[in-house]
């Protein structure tokens, strides 16, 4: 069985392009849905942030109308308070061991955008990661976190790769809208990565090679199966 890095977000709020602050972390779904599927697979998870602080839920996340439901809202509370002892003593990125881990999974929630996009931990990790062929795996928000991987050139270590990410269409009229501070799809292509997205609310993935990315968070389920997959080949 692998051993699974799941770096989240310790961000609690984003500051929006007008200047005020929006309650943020991370979205339950992304991280109940992948924790959940990895380690009922046999898998051990390893929840690490920056500085070991203890990630906060986005509430907006555990309302019926975002979860698709009070019977999974409640489900996804159930899991969390499951989880509580691992959220709330994470590992600090700056102290993992990255030969300890088979794959990096990133859930979002629009935290990433306030801290994992600039974490000079994580980029060292994603870097070394990706040059040993170790899975990433980001979703939804969670490839803001790749933008961390750029060198003291500013070369960004994920230019040229495939991936998904949650759209300005879902951004604009699901996410943050027209007040957002940035768009994770723009800052991605304009360093170089290669976007490839599908219609809006609807699952997708893509893969090139070792890098697993997810479009939103309809996409968790089917990311955390094609790691499964990933490790298994």
């Amino acid at each position: 069985m692998a051993n699974i890095l799941m770096v989240v977000s310790a961000a609690d709020s984003l500051t929006m392009r007008d200047g005020t602050e929006h309650p943020t972390g991370y979205w339950a779904e992304e991280v109940v849905v992948s924790h959940r599927t990895l380690r009922n697979a046999g898998h051990t998870v390893h929840i690490a942030t920056p500085g070991g602080s203890k990630p906060t839920v986005d509430e907006v996340s555990l309302a019926a109308e975002s979860a698709g439901g009070q019977d999974r809202a409640d489900s996804f509370r159930r899991y969390l308070a499951e989880i509580d002892a691992e959220l709330s003593a994470p590992l600090a990125l700056a102290d993992v061991d990255l030969a300890g881990y088979d794959a990096i999974v990133l859930p979002g929630g629009h935290g990433p955008m306030t801290d994992l996009y600039q974490d000079a931990d994580l980029g060292k990790l994603l870097a070394a990661a990706d040059a040993a062929g170790k899975i990433i795996a980001p979703f939804c928000h969670g490839p803001a976190g790749l933008l961390s991987a750029t060198d003291d050139a500013g070369t960004f270590a994920f230019a040229g790769r495939r991936l998904t990410v949650f759209t300005n269409e879902e951004e604009i009229n699901g996410g943050t809208g027209p007040n957002t501070p940035w768009f994770v799809e723009d800052v991605l292509k304009d360093k170089g990565a290669v976007v490839e997205n599908a219609a809006a609310w609807t699952s997708h993935v893509v893969r090139d090679g070792n890098l697993i990315s997810g479009q939103n968070p309809q996409s968790s389920e089917d990311v955390a199966q094609e790691v499964l997959k990933a490790l298994a080949e």
